[in-house]
């Protein structure tokens, strides 16, 4: 299938499962990023800067069918200290076309997961220095597989996170709580495991609608 077949299919699946049709971001939406953007790059290469708005959150189509055409990283947006807060909750549904597989750009061997995510301010992306303690994502057992359906995570900040170079929580606590007092993106990442935000593409037309995502 070509990348003109494929957008085609995605609206025409998209009507038929009841979705809203595109139309311009606006409000909250417009906080979000897909990414991540490092020195004026985005590395969701074939995605907008942004999401779509829909009647009922907003969401955005994965690019395919081939890795060429694209893959989708990151998904975050600005917060305020979380030091204060108990956890983080995302609700989302992904409808997608029959025999669509999510395939991990980097391992296509692997399962293909959806990782809620915390970033310290000052990151540099090298970790290193330091810096490998300035991302974190969701627990080893708490990593959630790409599949049709609403899905509902709820992941508390006293469950064993894992940091960008596979330290932990529970052997970095220090470490865990100053991200949470010096946070400055949240949101969630889309991968495998062995790289939790190193993208994804689908084989066939699908979307990711976020119903809700919130700081708990």
């Amino acid at each position: 299938m070509d990348r003109r077949r494929f957008l085609v299919s995605t609206a025409a699946v998209a009507c038929l499962a009841g979705m809203s049709p595109l139309h311009s971001a606006r409000g909250p939406v417009r906080e979000w990023e897909i990414g991540p953007r490092i020195r004026g790059r985005n590395y969701s290469p074939g995605m907008p800067s942004h999401p779509e708005a829909a009647d009922e959150g907003w969401f955005f189509d994965f690019p395919g069918p081939r890795r060429a055409d694209g893959h989708v990283h990151y998904l975050t947006r600005r917060t305020a200290p979380l030091d204060t807060a108990r956890g983080l909750r995302l609700r989302y549904r992904i409808e997608a076309a029959p025999h669509t597989r999510f395939v991990p750009q980097e391992f296509p061997d692997r399962e293909a997961t959806l990782s809620l995510f915390i970033q310290r301010a000052g990151d540099d992306w090298l970790a290193r220095n330091g810096t490998q303690f300035h991302r974190w994502y969701s627990p080893a057992d708490r990593v959630v597989p790409l599949e049709r359906g609403t899905h509902d995570i709820t992941i508390w900040f006293e469950e064993n996170w894992i940091s960008v170079m596979g330290s932990d929580r529970e052997r970095s606590p220090r470490a865990f709580a100053d991200t949470l007092t010096n946070a400055a993106r949240m949101g969630f990442t889309l991968g495998s495991v062995g790289g939790r935000g190193h993208g994804v593409f689908a084989t066939g037309p699908a979307r990711l609608t976020v119903l809700d995502f919130a700081v708990l």
